[in-house]
């Protein structure tokens, strides 16, 4: 989110701080990190520094298809992650609750004010790891995973449904007429077109592989949802994950996926700390789930209005990426 958001006022912001976690602040910095959130860097007047997060509640799909519902799931989330760092999970960076025992505060009608602590650390590049990081991660893993009773009471399960996938069909049903809600709208209606058979082939995939996961007989756990390496800080005293919004009960490959690579080593690691041998299937469900998610978000994006920034810019280049990865989605079975 590199783009400064133009309906959050700092005034705004500042005041939530205040009114919920006491919290008086005496500099506040854009952190343009990450997507999918806004972060600011804030300093109070004891010299306290802390990590600002705001969600927008109509970009958060898999947690629910209204503001009052998506705002209950991230609610979840953050009191799930909580839940495990007072479980002794060290490595999880959870919300400060308000003076309240919140977790997070409305921000207006469309936003979510969340405080974190500031943490310094290194965070990685999505889809590159160093060395043994993916080794290192998936231990980590396997320790969120075995916590699953400390939290099963207040974590979400996830739907296996595709996240935005109403959107996502909506957008391919108007792919005969020109789409001119912002600069890149044409351009990424074009991209669709070329590829609609296509992705009308990977949903139907992506369903087929859904019953299939649910009709598993497999333990759920909890699950952090996108363990990349973006996600997880180097610091000083070991790896720390960040972003907890997609917490939640789901298979663990859901976990996994995304580590695995070519070679067996993760799976060995975590098969033999958990007893769980993953299943290609469902590993193949997670990826084509998270490929296909990308897309619904990115088109969802490109079709409402907007304006050329460079999150928009991201976005566009982000689509046309994800959707010219057929030919790795051509190998997974039907």
């Amino acid at each position: 989110m590199r783009a400064l958001p133009a309906d959050i006022e700092t005034r705004a912001l500042t005041g939530a701080l205040a009114d919920g976690w006491d919290f008086d602040v005496e500099s506040v910095d854009y952190a343009a990190v990450g997507f999918g959130s806004y972060h600011w860097v804030v300093n109070d007047l004891k010299g306290t520094r802390a990590f600002v997060t705001v969600d927008d509640l109509d970009v958060k799909p898999w947690l629910g298809t209204t503001r009052e519902s998506v705002f209950d799931g991230l609610r979840r989330a953050f009191d799930t992650a909580v839940a495990l760092r007072d479980a002794g999970l060290g490595f999880v960076v959870a919300p400060i609750p308000t003076s309240r025992g919140e977790t997070l505060r409305r921000l207006g009608q469309r936003h979510t004010i969340a405080l974190f602590p500031f943490v310094i650390g290194q965070a990685g590049q999505f889809g590159h790891y160093d060395n043994d990081a993916p080794t290192a991660i998936v231990t980590m893993l396997t320790e969120l995973h075995q916590a699953t009773p400390a939290v099963s009471s207040v974590a979400r399960r996830i739907d296996l449904d595709l996240p935005g996938r109403r959107q996502l069909e909506a957008g391919l049903q108007e792919l005969n007429q020109p789409w001119s809600a912002g600069p890149f709208s044409e351009p990424a209606r074009q991209i669709l077109v070329r590829h609609a058979s296509d992705l009308a082939e990977l949903l139907g995939l992506a369903d087929r592989l859904s019953v299939h996961v649910a009709k598993r007989k497999t333990n759920w756990v909890i699950t952090h949802g996108e363990p990349h390496a973006g996600n997880v800080l180097r610091t000083g005293e070991g790896n720390v994950l960040v972003d907890w919004d997609t917490v939640a009960l789901a298979p663990p490959e859901r976990d996994l996926w995304m580590l695995m690579g070519d070679a067996a080593k993760e799976a060995t690691v975590y098969t033999n700390a958990t007893g769980h041998e993953l299943d290609q299937a469902t590993l193949n469900f997670f990826r084509l789930r998270w490929d296909l998610a990308d897309i619904a978000a990115f088109t969802d994006v490109l079709r409402s209005p907007h304006r050329h920034n460079e999150d928009t810019a991201k976005a566009y280049d982000s689509l046309t990426s994800c959707v010219a990865t057929r030919d790795r989605w051509a190998a997974l079975p039907d």
